[in-house]
Protein backbone atom coordinates (compact mmCIF):
# COMPACT_ATOMS: atom_id res chain seq x y z
CA UNK A 1 0.00 0.00 0.00
CA UNK A 2 1.60 3.29 -0.81
CA UNK A 3 2.46 5.05 2.51
CA UNK A 4 0.18 7.85 1.76
CA UNK A 5 -2.81 5.52 1.67
CA UNK A 6 -2.22 4.41 5.30
CA UNK A 7 -4.96 4.80 7.83
CA UNK A 8 -3.55 5.59 11.50
CA UNK A 9 -7.22 6.11 12.85
CA UNK A 10 -10.57 4.50 12.00
CA UNK A 11 -12.87 6.93 13.74
CA UNK A 12 -16.43 5.17 14.10
CA UNK A 13 -18.87 7.78 14.94
CA UNK A 14 -22.53 8.18 13.39
CA UNK A 15 -22.95 12.09 15.69
CA UNK A 16 -22.19 14.71 12.86
CA UNK A 17 -21.39 17.16 16.16
CA UNK A 18 -19.38 14.13 17.84
CA UNK A 19 -17.24 13.40 14.35
CA UNK A 20 -16.03 16.97 14.27
CA UNK A 21 -14.93 17.64 17.52
CA UNK A 22 -13.00 14.46 17.50
CA UNK A 23 -11.24 15.39 14.17
CA UNK A 24 -10.78 19.00 15.70
CA UNK A 25 -9.20 17.46 18.64
CA UNK A 26 -6.69 15.20 16.50
CA UNK A 27 -5.91 17.74 14.11
CA UNK A 28 -5.07 19.87 17.09
CA UNK A 29 -2.92 17.38 18.56
CA UNK A 30 -1.18 16.86 14.97
CA UNK A 31 -2.97 13.70 14.87
CA UNK A 32 -5.09 14.08 12.25
CA UNK A 33 -3.50 13.81 8.95
CA UNK A 34 -4.47 10.12 8.32
CA UNK A 35 -8.29 9.52 9.24
CA UNK A 36 -10.79 7.65 8.24
CA UNK A 37 -14.45 7.90 8.99
CA UNK A 38 -16.65 5.05 9.22
CA UNK A 39 -20.22 6.48 9.91
CA UNK A 40 -22.02 3.30 11.48
CA UNK A 41 -20.99 -0.40 12.62
CA UNK A 42 -21.73 -1.61 9.01
CA UNK A 43 -19.31 0.99 7.22
CA UNK A 44 -16.42 -0.18 10.21
CA UNK A 45 -16.81 -3.51 9.52
CA UNK A 46 -16.15 -3.73 5.82
CA UNK A 47 -13.40 -0.95 6.06
CA UNK A 48 -11.62 -3.52 8.58
CA UNK A 49 -12.35 -6.81 6.41
CA UNK A 50 -12.13 -5.47 3.01
CA UNK A 51 -15.94 -5.70 1.82
CA UNK A 52 -18.13 -3.97 0.20
CA UNK A 53 -17.57 -0.17 -1.12
CA UNK A 54 -13.90 -1.37 0.57
CA UNK A 55 -12.96 -4.12 -1.16
CA UNK A 56 -9.86 -2.89 -3.06
CA UNK A 57 -7.92 -2.61 0.63
CA UNK A 58 -6.10 -5.32 2.35
CA UNK A 59 -6.85 -6.69 5.91
CA UNK A 60 -3.44 -6.48 6.75
CA UNK A 61 -3.36 -2.66 5.94
CA UNK A 62 -5.04 -2.16 9.19
CA UNK A 63 -5.13 1.53 11.14
CA UNK A 64 -2.74 2.00 14.07
CA UNK A 65 -5.93 2.34 16.32
CA UNK A 66 -9.98 2.68 16.20
CA UNK A 67 -12.19 4.78 18.10
CA UNK A 68 -15.27 3.36 18.34
CA UNK A 69 -18.73 4.43 19.23
CA UNK A 70 -21.04 1.96 21.24
CA UNK A 71 -24.07 3.45 20.12
CA UNK A 72 -24.08 3.16 16.03
CA UNK A 73 -27.03 2.54 13.50
CA UNK A 74 -27.13 -0.72 11.45
CA UNK A 75 -24.25 -2.80 13.68
CA UNK A 76 -23.63 -1.92 17.09
CA UNK A 77 -20.67 -1.07 18.46
CA UNK A 78 -20.41 -4.01 20.95
CA UNK A 79 -20.76 -6.48 17.70
CA UNK A 80 -18.11 -4.32 15.51
CA UNK A 81 -15.92 -5.22 18.84
CA UNK A 82 -16.31 -8.47 19.07
CA UNK A 83 -15.72 -9.42 15.08
CA UNK A 84 -12.69 -7.12 15.14
CA UNK A 85 -11.28 -8.95 18.57
CA UNK A 86 -12.45 -12.24 17.63
CA UNK A 87 -10.63 -12.53 14.37
CA UNK A 88 -6.83 -13.24 14.25
CA UNK A 89 -5.68 -10.54 11.40
CA UNK A 90 -7.38 -7.47 13.45
CA UNK A 91 -7.51 -8.60 16.80
CA UNK A 92 -4.45 -6.63 17.41
CA UNK A 93 -5.65 -3.50 16.77
CA UNK A 94 -5.84 -1.04 19.86
CA UNK A 95 -9.76 -0.54 20.41
CA UNK A 96 -10.70 2.45 22.16
CA UNK A 97 -13.87 2.68 23.05
CA UNK A 98 -15.12 6.37 23.02
CA UNK A 99 -18.96 6.63 24.44
CA UNK A 100 -21.68 8.76 26.13
CA UNK A 101 -22.61 5.37 27.97
CA UNK A 102 -21.31 5.05 31.44
CA UNK A 103 -23.24 1.74 31.80
CA UNK A 104 -21.89 -0.60 34.34
CA UNK A 105 -23.45 -3.22 32.16
CA UNK A 106 -21.38 -1.86 28.59
CA UNK A 107 -18.30 -1.21 30.40
CA UNK A 108 -17.90 -4.58 31.61
CA UNK A 109 -18.86 -6.43 28.16
CA UNK A 110 -16.76 -4.34 26.27
CA UNK A 111 -13.69 -5.21 29.02
CA UNK A 112 -14.68 -8.81 28.31
CA UNK A 113 -14.87 -8.78 24.28
CA UNK A 114 -11.15 -7.01 24.65
CA UNK A 115 -11.86 -3.35 24.56
CA UNK A 116 -8.21 -1.82 25.14
CA UNK A 117 -10.05 1.85 26.96
CA UNK A 118 -13.17 2.77 27.58
CA UNK A 119 -13.61 6.80 27.82
CA UNK A 120 -17.13 7.98 28.04
CA UNK A 121 -17.53 11.27 26.33
CA UNK A 122 -17.01 14.52 28.41
CA UNK A 123 -20.42 17.20 27.82
CA UNK A 124 -17.67 19.94 27.40
CA UNK A 125 -15.14 20.81 24.46
CA UNK A 126 -12.21 21.40 26.13
CA UNK A 127 -12.92 18.43 28.05
CA UNK A 128 -13.83 16.21 25.20
CA UNK A 129 -10.65 17.67 23.24
CA UNK A 130 -8.44 16.71 25.85
CA UNK A 131 -9.52 12.61 26.49
CA UNK A 132 -9.28 12.42 22.40
CA UNK A 133 -5.78 13.88 22.05
CA UNK A 134 -4.39 12.23 25.09
CA UNK A 135 -5.91 8.65 24.05
CA UNK A 136 -4.62 9.09 20.45
CA UNK A 137 -1.30 10.59 22.38
CA UNK A 138 -0.70 7.22 23.54
CA UNK A 139 -2.19 4.94 21.34
CA UNK A 140 -0.07 5.91 18.40
CA UNK A 141 2.82 7.96 20.10
CA UNK A 142 3.59 6.03 23.13
CA UNK A 143 2.61 2.32 22.79
CA UNK A 144 4.81 -0.12 21.66
CA UNK A 145 2.55 -2.11 19.39
CA UNK A 146 4.23 -5.61 18.46
CA UNK A 147 5.91 -5.95 14.52
CA UNK A 148 3.49 -8.12 12.40
CA UNK A 149 4.39 -10.09 9.65
CA UNK A 150 2.54 -8.89 6.70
Amino acid sequence: MNEAQIVEILLVEDSPEDLELTCRALKKANLGNRIHIARDGEEALEFIFCEGRYSNRHVEDTPRLILLDLKLPKVDGLEVLQRIKSDPRTKHIPIVVLTSSQEHADIVKTYQVGVNSYIVKPVDFESFAKAVQEAGMYWLLLNQAPKLDK
